[in-house]
């Protein structure tokens, strides 16, 4: 990756998470440390059932008919928990972000244990060398993509209130401005790749919806019946983490031409499942 681009990518993460932890309200936070129920069983199901649900999937005799590429595809994101964007996006539906943060900062560090671990899992299942995820790889990346920026914003609203609500307009416009031109400038790079991907992989599309939809469901799942954190569980539950499994593809990626491809893919397939889910929290609050 060249060395602006990555820097432009780290700048725009940056910005979009000091700006969500500057909208944080430390009295919601300790209000779900002090019921820790529901952001455990989401951290459980992020960070572990739904790398085992990945698991399972790719050990069906359907699995067996999908190239390398869409399979590995299909594994690193199933292992990567803690989408950056996960939080912003329970905000912008009207879920509740503040245990969205709890949860993501919780399954940033544990990812830190539970990527290498469960990577040894997929490794030895599948016979795979070479693709080992170590502890402070997977640290580095959450810590300076999520945790840092996160915290310094919640630092800041905690003992400079006054001057986080004077920061938090102009900086969520300039994180909204670079995350559209990041999205767009992807998009425009790896059209071709995308549409090239699409023709010959329809049963590795299906895979990726089957894992996100059964993602959505965990979330849901273990949010219980009727709950109104429905939509935040499924969010954070199903969204990956497409920084760090692109880490991995660059690695480890070479020979697999459409590994790339194949991730993005999954995060829109992901974006697209879930819009149901808000149309109906939208018909629900309407």
């Amino acid at each position: 990756m060249p060395a602006p681009v990555g820097l432009f990518i780290t700048l725009t993460l940056f910005s979009t998470m000091l700006a969500l932890g500057l909208s944080l309200q430390p009295e919601a936070l300790r209000g779900w440390l002090g019921r820790p129920g529901l952001p455990l069983r989401l951290l459980l199901g992020s960070c572990v059932l739904v790398p085992l649900a990945g698991l399972l999937l790719l050990q069906t005799p359907l699995s067996l008919a999908i190239d390398r590429d869409g399979r590995t595809a299909i594994a690193l994101m199933a292992l990567c928990p803690s989408a950056p964007l996960a939080m912003r996006k329970a905000r912008k539906v009207g879920g509740d972000y503040q245990l969205a943060a709890l949860v993501q900062v919780g399954a940033a560090l544990l990812a830190i244990l539970t990527v290498p671990a469960l990577g040894w899992l997929f490794r030895q299942r599948f016979g795979v060398l070479g693709w080992d995820a170590y502890p402070l790889d997977v640290a580095l990346q959450v810590g300076k993509a999520q945790v840092l920026p996160l915290l310094l914003g919640l630092l800041l609203r905690r003992w400079q209130p006054s001057l986080a609500d004077r920061l938090q307009g102009p900086l969520s416009t300039l994180a909204n401005g670079l995350l559209l031109l990041l999205i767009s400038l992807v998009l425009i790079k790896t059209a071709p790749q995308l549409w090239a991907f699409l023709p010959s992989n329809g049963l590795a599309l299906v895979m990726m919806a089957l894992l996100v939809g059964a993602s959505f469901l965990i979330g849901q799942l273990l949010a219980g019946p009727g709950s109104d954190q429905g939509l935040t569980a499924s969010l954070v539950t199903a969204m990956r983490n497409p920084g760090l499994a692109l880490m991995f593809a660059n690695r480890h990626g070479q020979g697999l031409p459409e590994l790339k491809p194949a991730l993005l893919i999954y995060v829109l397939i992901t974006v697209l499942l879930s819009l149901p889910l808000v149309a109906r929290r939208k018909r629900l609050v309407g």
